[in-house]
């Protein structure tokens, strides 16, 4: 099996992210995203659930059994011991996910570029012990991103500045970027500069390839 080449995605709440991920996926990345793993070990059924049940009570579950994120959500917000709880349930099993899907990518194709598109990478430590060749950060100002959750998510302003604030900030991001991708402009520039780095990534791939037939 060989190794591919394996970048990390990420950026704050309305920086753009999601437009660079599925422009990448367009162009024949592999996207893994976080997310979706993470709501995937805690399925009905999973032993991920149960540990949270038997954690945090019965009240975290839905009548059907699946996982109430609200109820939870109530029960850890602003309790950093109680988060944590949940976490070393949690980070461990996408840390495993992740992996058996990166995997998964190199046995299908061990040239393959595989995004793995994460929002809170300098947030939580679950994603630690993957090997990134590269991380890269999507990038736009605060102002920037306030308007467009007002204009395109209906929040209020301060709604908008109180997600910002729960998140890491842009100089924490940018202190373990490899790679800045700047969307303080439109559509067309972000798309310009991912077609870009996917030529760059395209190169790398091959250099490398080409490294690993000669050893």
């Amino acid at each position: 099996m060989g190794r591919v080449l394996l970048i990390a995605l990420t950026g704050g709440i309305a920086s753009g992210k999601s437009l660079a991920a599925a422009r990448l996926k367009e162009l024949g990345a592999v996207h893994i995203d976080a997310d979706a793993l993470a709501r995937e070990v805690v399925e009905p059924g999973t032993d991920g659930l149960a540990q949270i049940a038997e954690e945090f009570g019965p009240n975290v579950l839905q009548p059907d059994g699946s996982l109430d994120r609200a109820a939870l959500g109530t029960i850890v917000f602003g309790d950093a011991e109680r988060r944590e709880k949940l976490n070393r349930i949690t980070h461990p099993r996408v840390r495993e996910l992740t992996k058996r899907r990166i995997a998964d990518a190199a046995a299908a194709d061990a040239s393959a570029i595989v995004v793995y598109d994460v929002p809170l990478l300098v947030e939580g430590s679950g994603h630690r012990g993957l090997g990134f060749d590269s991380i890269v950060v999507v990038q736009a100002d605060t102002q920037a991103r306030i308007r467009r959750m007002v204009e395109n998510r209906g929040m209020s302003e301060q709604e908008a500045i109180h997600r910002i604030n729960s998140q890491a900030t842009d100089a924490e991001r940018l202190a373990v970027a490899d790679v800045v991708l700047d969307n303080n402009g439109d559509v067309d520039s972000l798309i310009e500069q991912v077609d870009h780095l996917w030529a760059l990534l395209r190169a790398k791939e091959a250099q490398d390839a080409q490294e690993h037939l000669s050893d």
